[in-house]
């Protein structure tokens, strides 16, 4: 089976201050945040994987960049959040399950690795990461069985952050998303895969990858973060 994956990559990036879709980015080893990401799937998957990138702003300079892989447009990439974006892409891959990613992680190349027995099993999962819990990002919490309870950046008392990779299964994928389709304008993906989880009963394994870097670049800081590791 080919795996689908995604790739989010519409918005404008501006807290990084850069002219440029934040995906081509270049880092310290000479490729794109993007070139990165494709190289570890490609890695993980092989040559068959297929990669639909989610585009808006300065679409044409994303493409160009990257003219074999399938794209998707939002054209309301300045009105709308990542929710709308995901349930655009997640339309065009038929049955089977998802990976998806933000289009500004760098991270290590045996995160997709750790992945692959649980995509093998068809089992949605969230990447976390367990060794800092920044106000800013997005936390969750587990239930007694160890599940994926709460997503946001509004969580009390998370036990960890979301990283930005994620897995939906070809079961989990009608539910998320309709709550993708529910949503608000303005809200995180995170948010239909916490309603799917509460209203639809979907389990999703938290997958640790402490222990591996993941750096989603929003900052100059951040990016020099980034670079330590490529």
């Amino acid at each position: 089976m080919t795996l689908q994956t995604v790739i989010l990559a519409a918005g404008m990036g501006s807290r990084l201050g850069r002219a440029l879709p934040k995906p081509l980015t270049e880092l310290s080893d000479g490729r794109t945040i993007m070139q990165q990401q494709h190289d570890n799937i490609r890695a993980a998957f092989g040559t068959d994987a297929r990669i639909t990138t989610v585009v808006g702003y300065r679409a044409e300079t994303i493409i160009d960049a990257f003219p074999k892989v399938s794209y998707v447009h939002n054209e309301r990439y300045d009105q709308t959040n990542t929710s709308k974006s995901l349930l655009r892409a997640l339309s065009t891959t038929g049955r089977g399950g998802v990976l998806w990613m933000n289009g500004d992680v760098v991270f290590d190349p045996m995160i997709l690795g750790r992945a692959i027995e649980l995509i093998e099993r068809d089992q949605s999962f969230v990447t976390v990461n367990t060794a800092k819990v920044s106000d800013e990002e997005v936390k969750y919490t587990v239930t007694a069985e160890g599940f994926i309870d709460e997503l946001s950046k509004t969580v009390e008392g998370g036990i960890g952050e979301a990283v930005g990779i994620n897995y939906i299964s070809s079961s989990d994928k009608r539910a998320f998303m309709r709550q993708l389709q529910r949503v608000d304008d303005q809200d995180y993906f995170e948010r239909g895969l916490e309603l799917a989880i509460a209203e639809d009963g979907l389990l999703v394994e938290p997958m640790d990858i402490s222990d591996l870097y993941a750096v989603e670049v929003d900052f100059a800081e951040d990016l020099e973060r980034a670079n330590q590791f490529v």
